[in-house]
């Protein structure tokens, strides 16, 4: 039976999961309309009040004028211009300081009232810290089109992201480990497979970070062949090859549509594996299904995009839906730990957390 105390800080870090999905889109959407660095300073405190004069405003877009990316790529662009990427970078900005807020008030009741303690205090204090991380790298990421580049690190954009799906998954492992109430199915094969599987889908969205990062997108949109042929023409052009990986968007294409491709193929093997093994339970065999149809139809969203040249708003909701992907692959996960465990640490309970 799940506790009072461990219902409702499993609850909140749902609802907090949830806070932090609706970031990784604005960061999609940020990316997309290329607002990312309409603000060129890094103000957390100060930083939440936006422009509200004219003068203001006109003193934000002198900032702007002063960096590369207007300099050759936007020279001429009206103030009306300006506020519209400025709001994307501001909206991204305003809704990472309210998911830090979000977390540390709670998180801070919990322990004052001792509902939190020992090893659950630990793993919270942990996710917070994480949190503070993400917003530094944050601003490392952003400072990296400022003086030399017209956008940011491709590198350091992957690294924002990859660290935004690692507190997502570890908030999310640790919610649903205080929530479950199903007795586990411990399917040892099933379970190294599925734990693969996550890791292959974490890859694969921070493969398409390399994408948004070199624009890769907007060429070769067409499936399934780039331009007529398989591997496209300068899929190795840079050396050494492993450049290729991260600097060709070519190879960054490539290696995105098809890492997706072989993520649906996968996930429609463990469904089928999932139903053919006795020891797997109801719940594992449900969310094996909706992983299948979840990993197809962001192949088709992944797809649509590409054919349309991406399409700001399809292609938000391939970036939602491959979080979501993410989602179902770690419950599922969970679903295939040893009968009677929570997934939080594959510890029977978290006893610190009291009533």
């Amino acid at each position: 039976m799940i506790s009072a105390s461990n219902r409702a800080i499993g609850r909140w870090l749902l609802a907090w999961c949830g806070i932090l999905l609706a970031l990784v889109v604005i960061g999609g959407i940020t990316r997309l309309t290329e607002s990312g660095l309409s603000i060129t300073q890094w103000k957390p405190v100060s930083g939440v009040v936006p422009p509200l004069t004219h003068a203001d405003w006109v003193t934000e877009f002198q900032r702007y004028q002063q960096i590369p990316e207007y300099q050759e790529l936007r020279r001429g662009m009206t103030l009306g211009d300006f506020q519209r990427i400025y709001f994307w970078e501001y909206l991204h900005r305003l809704w990472a300081r309210l998911l830090g807020l979000a977390f540390a008030l709670p998180f801070l009741w919990f322990v004052v009232t001792k509902r939190v303690r020992g090893a659950l205090a630990w793993r919270l204090g942990a996710l917070l810290a994480l949190v503070g991380l993400q917003g530094a790298l944050g601003w490392y990421m952003v400072s990296s089109g400022l003086v030399d580049r017209t956008d940011v690190s491709q590198y350091r954009l992957a690294a924002h992201l990859g660290l935004a799906l690692f507190i997502y998954g570890f908030a999310l492992w640790t919610a649903t480990g205080l929530l479950a109430t199903d007795p586990g199915s411990l399917v040892p094969r099933l379970r190294r497979w599925t734990a693969a599987y996550v890791g292959w889908v974490f890859v694969t969205i921070v493969a398409g970070a390399f994408v948004a990062g070199l624009n890769a997108g907007q060429g070769w949109n067409s499936w399934p062949l780039m331009s007529g042929r398989f591997v496209p023409a300068g899929y190795a052009q840079f050396a050494p090859f492993w450049r290729n990986l991260f600097e060709n968007p070519a190879a960054a294409q490539f290696h995105h549509r098809w890492l997706g491709f072989i993520a649906m193929l996968g996930a429609f093997a463990l469904a089928a594996a999932a139903l053919r093994t006795p020891g797997s339970s109801p719940l594992a065999r449900r969310r094996a299904g909706w992983l299948a149809g979840m990993a197809a139809l962001q192949v088709a969203l992944g797809i649509g995009t590409l054919l349309l040249a991406v399409p700001i708003p399809l292609a938000a909701v391939h970036q939602f839906g491959a979080v979501l992907l993410l989602t179902i692959a770690l419950r599922l996960l969970h679903a295939f730990r040893p009968s009677g465990l929570t997934g939080a640490g594959d510890s029977p309970s978290f006893p610190e957390a009291r009533p």
